[in-house]
């Protein structure tokens, strides 16, 4: 399994020292909708020539204008890039065609997607499916999330999981054996950023 760092709402330099602290126990750099929102794809070109080994996410949560920030983001640098789920087929067929074109991977945002839109999502058979518990909402907690979803497409196997995960979280998110587990404040935030992500490494 995979760890996703997502850092957000900072400066490009503290993200650039967060993400050397939990290096060694991250697999994915996420430059957050944040961060990518105040400085552009400034902070996504800073961090990949900053960490060119390390496989790096820009969280677009694209919704239109799909080839254009897809082309864009991967001009900067990135190796992900996201759209959501809730984009017209027309942006979604868009960003994978231009996802497939720079040879690089498409994540499809889930944040309250219907599942009659999940099922023509499908055919992105190779992108990954985000399972996003919303920020703004907490009425569905992430393993309740994760069985229903996997109980629904048993043919999606590429899956990140996102939102509020943290130590209490973890067991379960570690049970449903998805891909990418997407951690934000539970590292960006602790007072000990190394610890904290190397602890996350070890209970995965």
């Amino acid at each position: 399994m995979k760890i996703q760092l997502a850092i957000d709402r900072l400066s490009i330099e503290r993200a650039k020292e967060i993400a050397k602290e939990a290096g060694p126990y991250i697999d994915i750099i996420e430059v957050g909708t944040a961060l990518i929102k105040d400085f552009g794809m400034l902070s996504v070109r800073e961090l990949k020539k900053e960490f060119p080994d390390k496989t790096v996410l820009a969280d677009t949560k694209t919704i239109d204008e799909g080839a254009y920030e897809f082309t864009s983001a991967f001009k900067s640098g990135a190796d992900i890039a996201t759209v959501m789920g809730a984009a017209s087929m027309d942006t979604l067929r868009a960003c994978y065609e231009t996802a497939k074109k720079f040879d690089k991977n498409m994540m499809i945002d889930l944040l309250a997607v219907e599942d009659k839109k999940i099922y023509i999502l499908t055919e992105f058979n190779d992108a990954i499916f985000c399972i996003h518990s919303p920020s703004d909402s907490r009425e569905q907690t992430i393993g309740s999330l994760l069985k229903d979803f996997k109980s629904k497409f048993p043919g999606i196997s590429n899956i990140a999981v996102a939102g509020g995960v943290n130590h209490e979280t973890i067991n379960t998110i570690k049970e449903a054996k998805v891909n990418i587990v997407i951690i934000g404040g539970a590292i960006t935030k602790s007072e000990n950023i190394k610890k904290s992500a190397m602890s996350f490494r070890e209970m995965l």
